[in-house]
């Protein structure tokens, strides 16, 4: 169901400044198209996709063992900086040559690879991305797609210029449930959208903490300089890997970067809805000392209540409001659902508010309702999106497959062309958040951000600009 939209050239720099400040300008390796490896659209000589894996433990290793059930994909090639998250990996894939540094990998390995998946925490995954699309390699890359906003949009740019097949993996793109909403909504059953919740009991993580004092060994199986990659140097600390980096902004992109794509991707393809005009935010609070509550800023807070503005899209009436929850907040529950109902899946959900009715979906967008709940099995609308076969599961094989077909030539449920904007619209409500930790004094703290989509910069608070496009570590 994906819709074709015109590409939004990039603004404020250029790609060359992007690949100037990669690892890969400073690896020295050079950067060859892939039809000169072999024709524009080339795929692999067998049937079999070669993937190499850039993460292979955690959401890496789940991501690349469902590339090999798809029965399409030989894991070829596999890539971790923590060599005790990469074991199972490597023991389920035996015969897939094993590195480090994901630069050395790509720059000795590019003929023999096809397609990359990225899974590594978020503040690396564009420049990983960035590197195999150059070098003309299909990808796959975990949700959120990117830490920034301006490398979100680099990277939608970056896979029209290569023509190479992208896919973002929020994988209940793939579902039903994105698919019954939208024909519910097309049939007119809700009218016109106008409001639309989304909230996550996330995080299950820490945030809205202190940086912890003092350092750590770093275990002798991770390297942490490979781990830091573009973020700033800090001496290593305990339990920030392998998973409780996401509360913390150098490196993670909170609850919001972690559900988001999950959450608000039905609105977005259900409503079409592309770029917000504005976003505010309120934000939990933690105790610091009697009588005295605040925040620490390095630390996505423990909540928030974020409302983003988007513009009259071809099938809304009107702007559309979309509140963003996280932290265990929930909106009203509807009149419409019983007092012992499920409000999505308790944790999570999203509700869609129309002028002539309403409608949920929980996470995934899986066990679409309409209310009262009742009339969901009333209700016969004509079947008019293709289902994706396996679903949430079928994510996977669909992208094997597109990448075998060529650029082109199958449709993906989240290729950058929407994946990019649905970050970046996510990404954006993270600047209202982080703007409650550098308001200006005299300055109300909680204001709402002006968004200037061609420019990409908030026009009524310079100070979160830099946000947009952080400055990459040196040598990065």
């Amino acid at each position: 169901m994906t819709e074709k939209k015109e590409e939004t050239p990039a603004a404020g720099a250029s790609r060359r400044d992007f690949i100037k400040n990669t690892s890969l300008a400073a690896a020295g390796f050079m950067i060859v198209p892939r039809f000169v490896l072999g024709g524009k659209g080339y795929t692999a000589p067998s049937d079999m996709l070669n993937v190499a894996g850039v993460g292979a433990g955690g959401k890496g290793e789940s991501d690349i063992a469902n590339f090999a059930k798809s029965g399409k994909a030989n894991i070829a090639y596999l890539c971790d900086v923590d060599d005790r998250r990469a074991a199972n990996s490597v023991k389920k894939f035996p015969k897939a040559k094993y590195y480090k540094d994901w630069r050395e990998m790509l720059d000795k390995e590019a003929k023999n690879i096809d397609a990359v998946s990225v899974s590594t925490p978020d503040h690396n995954h564009a420049i990983v991305a960035l590197g195999a699309m150059q070098l003309g390699k299909h990808v796959y890359v975990q949700k959120p797609l990117t830490h920034d906003i301006w490398e979100a949009r680099e990277l939608t740019a970056a896979a029209k210029k290569y023509k190479v097949v992208t896919q973002m993996g929020n994988q209940g793109a793939s579902n039903d449930g994105t698919r019954q909403l939208a024909e519910w909504y097309n049939a007119g059953l809700i009218g016109d959208v106008h409001t639309v919740y989304a909230w996550t009991n996330r995080p299950v993580w820490p945030q809205g903490i202190q940086w912890p004092a003092g350092k750590a060994e770093v275990p002798k199986e991770l390297d942490w300089n490979l781990w830091l990659g573009t973020a700033p140097y800090k001496d290593y600390v305990d339990k920030l890997v392998p998973f409780n980096w996401r509360g913390w902004w150098d490196y993670g992109t909170g609850a919001l970067g972690d559900m988001g794509c999950h959450l608000v991707e039905a609105p977005f393809r259900v409503l079409g809805l592309e770029y917000v005009k504005d976003v505010q935010a309120s934000v939990g609070t933690v105790y610091v000392d009697e009588f005295k509550r605040g925040r620490f800023p390095e630390s996505c807070p423990p909540s928030s209540h974020i409302t983003l503005t988007f513009p009259k899209t071809k099938k809304t009436k009107g702007d559309v409001t979309v509140h963003w929850m996280d932290g265990g907040i929930q909106p009203e529950r509807p009149e419409e659902l019983g007092p012992d109902e499920k409000f999505g899946d308790d944790g999570n959900g999203t509700l869609f508010i129309g002028t002539k009715g309403k409608m949920i979906a929980s996470t995934y967008s899986s066990n679409p309702l309409l209310l009262p709940t009742s009339r969901t099995k009333e209700v016969d609308v004509k079947q008019t999106y293709a289902r994706v076969e396996g679903q949430s599961e079928g994510h996977y094989k669909q992208w094997v497959e597109a990448c075998l077909a060529g650029y082109g030539k199958m449709e993906v449920s989240s290729p950058f062309e929407t994946a990019g904007p649905l970050t970046e619209a996510l990404l954006m409500a993270n600047l209202a958040v982080r703007g409650h930790d550098i308001v200006p004094k005299g300055r109300p703290e909680s204001i709402k951000l002006l968004w200037d989509n061609n420019a990409m910069k908030v026009t009524n608070f310079d100070e979160v600009n830099q946000f947009v496009k952080r400055e990459y570590r040196k040598g990065w």
